[in-house]
């Protein structure tokens, strides 16, 4: 079942400040994640890792990492950044 996509406005600030590229590929792991999530034999390659309740980790290539919750019907897509970042990110919320 495909998931929508609710995009947090920060996270949408740091994809327009992305390089055009690095942003592309972020949107298109973005497009895939919400169309795959939920069917765990699929979501392998995408690194997915269940954080706490119904936070959870996806990676974007070698350095970025995608924090998002997940509902019944949609995805909200929290945070954007590092593994580092990410790890700051946690500990302050």
């Amino acid at each position: 079942m495909k998931k929508s996509l609710l995009i947090d406005p920060g996270v949408q600030k740091q994809l327009r400040a992305l390089p055009r590229n690095e942003r592309a590929e972020v949107v298109l792991k973005l497009l895939e994640l919400g169309e795959i999530f939920g069917q765990p034999h699929r979501h392998a390659g995408l690194g997915i890792r269940k954080l706490r309740g119904d936070l959870f980790e996806c990676r974007v290539g070698l350095v970025r990492r995608v924090l998002f919750r997940a509902s019944s019907d949609a995805l909200l897509i929290r945070f954007l950044g590092s593994h580092d970042e990410v790890q700051k990110y946690l500990r302050g919320n």
